[in-house]
């Protein structure tokens, strides 16, 4: 079977065809792009596809899995805008383009959300009132869900460890960050909330911080909904730290002595070890780390920072592997007890995946 597979992110949107795992034809536009014109261009030079599926980002309560698109689903998606703003609109847009262009094509929804539907309730819920929780829906629902479930199956199959028995860390470490706790290949705990604003430190997004910070920037500064909005998904992160958002930029001056770069990148740093330790903990115990994402596949100065001081778990990369490995490699220091790997994101397989799955195609 030949999936079109479409990844629509905040700042791009990358088309690919696939046929199995073969990558037939592919695609990366700006996100403000036509997304119609976008899947026109790929399916004439590929030949077509025979069936369709697109990355979501939020799911809500509603779609804990992998569906089939149709009115209802394109309606409800249309619902969720608000809760992934970044991303939401983009993909429905695109889900829009795709039914319009190709009506009888089967198109599948996918969320990020999805993995994490296995959270138990201590890791997914908020200590808030009971109408917030039950009725509004509010509590933890993680996000990067097919990077995080095709990182610890790539692990298994590289470790030569069956999945079941594995409890790995899964750290997507790009523009948007976030950690995976999966035992036996169920997500037991991850770092994002409610929102893909929560957690570690982003290239422009706040991660955690105090919920009193946001009530003294309402009080004291009389700042709207929106500006926060703003503020926190676009203007905080390392940018807000350092002025830069793209962690090679930020390495680059923190080695030239930039101060504020360098301290941007140790509140970085900081945060993603505590997590690390937090994930793992979870799973009162780890055999794997696994970094994926593109911070983590090519940034080797990040792992090796991130990873210093957890000895204490069996964590330790070796220098030299570290600083070579290209993709889908292990960088383990000799006598470490954690296997630590490097894999490559390839959410394109997942979303592929799901999509057979979901249609009962075997190929």
């Amino acid at each position: 079977m030949r999936v079109l597979v479409a990844n629509p992110g905040s700042s791009s949107l990358k088309l690919s065809l696939l046929d199995g795992d073969t990558v037939v034809a592919d695609t990366r536009t700006a996100a403000d792009a036509a997304a119609s014109d976008a899947v026109a261009a790929v399916l004439a030079r590929s030949g077509g596809a025979d069936a369709a599926g697109v990355r979501v980002v939020h799911g809500g309560e509603r779609y804990t899995r992998s569906v089939v698109v149709d009115d209802g689903v394109v309606h409800d998606l249309d619902a969720l805008r608000d809760l992934a703003p970044l991303h939401n609109p983009p993909a429905l847009a695109l889900l829009r383009a795709i039914r319009e262009q190709q009506p009888a094509l089967p198109l599948v929804a996918c969320f990020d959300t999805a993995f994490h539907a296995t959270l138990p309730p201590e890791a997914f819920s908020y200590a808030v009132p009971r109408q917030w929780r039950r009725e509004w829906g509010l509590r933890r629902y993680g996000f990067h869900g097919l990077s995080h479930a095709y990182a610890s199956r790539r692990a298994a199959a590289l470790l030569e460890v069956p999945l079941p028995s594995l409890r790995l860390v899964s750290c997507h470490l790009g523009a948007g960050a976030s950690l995976a706790a999966i035992r036996g290949g169920v997500s037991v705990d991850t770092t994002m909330g409610y929102t893909p604003l929560d957690g570690l430190v982003m290239a422009t997004r706040s991660g955690s911080i105090d919920p009193g910070v946001l009530l003294a920037a309402m009080r004291r500064h009389r700042l709207s909904t929106a500006d926060l909005e703003t503020v926190l998904d676009r203007e905080s992160g390392l940018l807000g730290l350092c002025g830069r958002s793209d962690m090679r930029e930020v390495l680059s001056a923190a080695q030239q002595d930039d101060g504020e770069a360098g301290a941007a990148l140790a509140v970085y740093v900081h945060r993603l070890r505590a997590a690390i330790a937090a994930m793992a903990a979870a799973m009162e115990g780890l055999e794997a780390l696994v970094f994926t994402g593109g911070i983590g596949e090519h940034a080797p100065e990040v792992r090796a920072a991130a990873t210093e001081g957890l000895a204490f778990l069996g964590v330790e990369v070796d220098s030299d592997r570290n600083a070579a490995v290209t993709s889908d490699g292990e960088v383990t220091a000799t006598g470490a007890s954690v296997r630590t790997l490097v894999i490559t994101a390839r959410e394109d397989l997942e979303i592929a995946r799901e999509v057979r799955q979901l249609l009962r195609v075997d190929a």
